[in-house]
């Protein structure tokens, strides 16, 4: 197929061919992390901006090294350095930034919206890097990238998203990327935790974490989003990592083969348990090396390719 798309701004958006291409691009590309040589000369001369306006480990790296790896400039730009803190719009921010010409721009905003924002006043290609609660969309990429390479299939999954759904944005995108391949998904976290009416969304709701990873093909950890005011939502830590913190007997509880996801940064002890993040079911590390290929294929259909 031909990717047409100048934005990639949600999940939801995209059709399951469109979902499937990227994958299919990704895979291509994750090899080249493994060179001695981690570079190819694909985007050289393109220009890509993060401006990222919330702090981010794993979101940031990766796309600067898919970026470099794909031979772009990378120019990175965090809220704490930029003219937001005298006082700038984040529309003048961005005009400012595309008066320079850059080719795509990934952001990271706490607003609902921001990037959709930016992408219709703006021609460089906009990467929703995350926004606010509402979505992630490479993080949901990565994660049906990371379910495909390790059980060998998108579709028939049982998958358990399980913690803070009611705040986190990976949630929302995974639940959009895994109903559109037709799985069964469920979401268990504390009753506050838990938006109403999600099962509008084609999801279970189950409030008893043994039920809801029975037989589960994946289990997808979440984290209390205390930034978002998450630690209001429940008594104490204490008590929530006792009714919803991922132990080893869970995962006995799960599918022969069950994989452990979180998107990170982990809360180690409170959502999940050293042995079950270090353990064997666990792919949480899989997940970040692969997200650097899914971000070097949406920057490379973004910015520079065609199929």
């Amino acid at each position: 197929m031909n990717w047409k798309r100048k934005d990639l701004l949600g999940i939801r958006d995209l059709s399951k061919e469109e979902i499937v291409f990227i994958l299919d691009t990704a895979e291509s590309f994750k090899d080249i992390s493994k060179r001695e040589i981690k570079k190819v000369p694909t985007l050289r001369g393109k220009t890509v901006i993060t401006l990222f306006y919330e702090p981010s480990t794993r979101t940031r790296t990766s796309f600067e090294i898919a970026a470099k790896r794909l031979s772009a400039d990378t120019i990175n730009i965090s809220s704490s350095t930029s003219s937001s803190t005298k006082g700038e719009s984040l529309k003048d921010t961005a005009r400012n930034l595309e008066s320079m010409r850059p080719d795509a721009i990934v952001i990271r905003h706490g607003m609902p919206g921001a990037p959709h924002m930016l992408a219709g006043i703006l021609d460089s290609s906009i990467i929703n890097g995350g926004d606010g609660s509402h979505e992630h969309p490479t993080q949901a990429l990565l994660d049906l990238f990371t379910m495909r390479d390790k059980k060998g299939r998108i579709e028939g999954l049982k998958v358990a998203i399980v913690g803070d759904i009611a705040h986190s944005r990976v949630a929302r995108s995974n639940i959009f990327s895994l109903k559109n391949f037709g799985n069964e998904v469920i979401c268990c976290g504390p009753p506050t935790m838990i938006p109403p009416h999600i099962e509008t969304l084609g999801v279970k709701v189950e409030y008893d974490l043994k039920k809801a990873v029975k037989k589960a093909d994946v289990i997808m950890m979440l984290r209390i989003q205390k930034e978002r005011g998450g630690t209001s939502y429940i008594p104490s830590t204490k008590e929530y990592a006792t009714l919803y913190g991922l132990t080893k007997n869970h995962i006995d509880m799960a599918a022969d083969d069950v994989i452990v996801m979180h998107p990170g940064p982990m809360n180690r002890g409170i959502e999940i348990a050293d042995d079950v993040a270090d353990g064997p079911s666990s792919v949480i590390l899989d997940q970040v090396e692969n997200g650097v290929a899914v971000r070097m294929a949406v920057l490379y259909l973004l910015v520079g390719g065609e199929a």
